[in-house]
C-alpha cells in the first residue's frame, strides 16, 4: 500500500508539472501586459475562483486563521516579487540558480524553526539537486549583484512559505490557509502593480490563456493542494520536488513553440542537470533503514 507521505510528495511533483508548464505561456503573453499587473490578475483571478468554490467552509474562518493566511500571503507574493523584481539587475540562469536555493534553506530553516532535522536520503537528494541545479543553469559566476540580492530575499520567501505551512497547518484548517494566503497575495500585488507599473493590459489570446491556465490550475487548484497535503511529508521533501520545476520549464519549453514558433532545446550539461535533479528527489523517497535491512536480509539468503 502507497503511503500518505509518497501520495503527498506524488501530488506535490503533479503540481510542480503544472507550474513548469506555465514558463512558455507566461513568456509568450509578457509583451502584452505588464509583470506586476500579470501578477495581480492572476492571484485575484484564483482568489475569486476559490470564493466561489469554497464559500460555505470560508465562513468558518477565524482571525488566527486570517493572520497566518496574511503570513503565507505576504510570503507567497515576496518569493513571486523579489524574484521578477531580481531579474531586472541578473540573468535568467543565474536567477534560477539562487530562486533554487531554498532547497538547501528549507532543511536548515527547518532544523532551527520546527526542531526537525532532514534524514539522510533527503540530505543526499538535496546535495544532487543543487549540484543539478549547478549544471541546469550552465554554471554560475561568483559575482554578486543587486538583483542577485533581491532573487535570495525570493529563495528566504519561498522557503519559509513552505516551513509555515507545515507549522500553521498543525492547528488550522488546511483549505481556509490555502484560500485566504492567495487572497492576501492578491491584495498585496494589486496595490504594488497600481504603485510602480503605467503601462496599460493588452488583453490579446495569449495573455486570456496566460492568466486562465496561471491563474485557476497553477495558482487556485495548486496552492490549495500544497497546503492539504504538505501536511504529510516534510518541508524539505516539498522543497526538493520543487525544485523540478525548471526541468518540467525546460520540458515543456521544448515541447511548445514560443511566439516565433520555435522550441527550446537543452545542453547535454543541462540534460545531465535536469537527471540529478530526479534522482534526488527519488533518492529522497528512499527509507534507508527498511531498504538496508532488506538488503542485509537478501544476502543472507544467498
Amino acid at each position: 500500500m502507497i503511503s500518505k507521505q509518497i501520495k503527498a510528495d506524488l501530488t506535490l511533483l503533479l503540481i510542480t508539472v503544472v507550474w513548469g508548464s506555465t514558463f512558455v505561456l507566461m513568456k509568450n503573453a509578457l509583451d502584452d501586459i505588464p509583470t506586476l499587473k500579470f501578477l495581480s490578475i492572476r492571484f485575484s483571478v484564483a482568489f475569486i475562483a476559490l470564493i466561489l468554490i469554497f464559500n460555505r467552509k470560508l465562513l468558518k474562518v477565524n482571525r488566527r486563521s486570517l493572520f497566518y493566511s496574511c503570513i503565507l500571503g505576504t510570503l507567497l507574493y515576496g518569493g513571486l516579487g523579489f524574484q521578477v523584481a531580481g531579474l531586472n539587475y541578473t540573468a535568467a540562469s543565474k536567477s534560477a540558480f539562487i530562486t533554487g536555493l531554498s532547497v538547501v534553506l528549507v532543511p536548515i530553516f527547518s532544523a532551527f524553526i520546527l526542531k526537525k532535522m532532514p534524514k539522510l536520503p533527503a540530505v543526499i537528494g538535496v546535495g544532487l539537486a543543487f549540484i543539478g541545479m549547478v549544471l541546469l543553469t550552465s554554471g554560475i559566476s561568483l559575482s554578486f549583484n543587486f538583483g542577485d540580492f533581491l532573487t535570495l530575499l525570493a529563495a528566504v520567501c519561498l522557503a519559509f512559505h513552505i516551513i509555515f505551512i507545515d507549522k500553521f497547518t498543525n492547528s488550522e484548517d488546511s483549505i481556509i490557509l490555502g484560500v485566504f494566503q492567495i487572497g492576501f497575495a492578491a491584495a498585496i500585488s494589486i496595490i504594488v502593480a497600481f504603485i510602480f507599473e503605467v503601462r496599460p493590459v493588452i488583453y490579446s489570446g495569449d495573455v486570456i490563456v496566460a492568466i486562465l491556465v496561471t491563474a485557476i490550475p497553477a495558482t487556485a487548484l495548486a496552492l490549495v493542494v500544497q497546503t492539504v497535503v504538505q501536511k504529510f511529508t516534510s518541508p524539505t521533501h516539498t522543497a526538493l520536488i520543487f525544485i523540478a520545476e525548471p526541468v518540467f520549464g525546460a520540458i515543456f519549453a521544448f515541447l511548445i513553440p514560443n511566439e516565433l514558433g520555435l522550441r527550446e532545446t537543452l545542453s547535454i550539461q543541462g540534460i545531465i542537470g535536469c537527471g540529478l535533479i530526479l534522482l534526488g528527489m527519488l533518492i529522497s523517497e528512499i527509507d534507508l533503514n527498511s531498504f538496508l535491512l532488506k538488503s542485509i536480509l537478501a544476502l543472507k539468503k544467498e
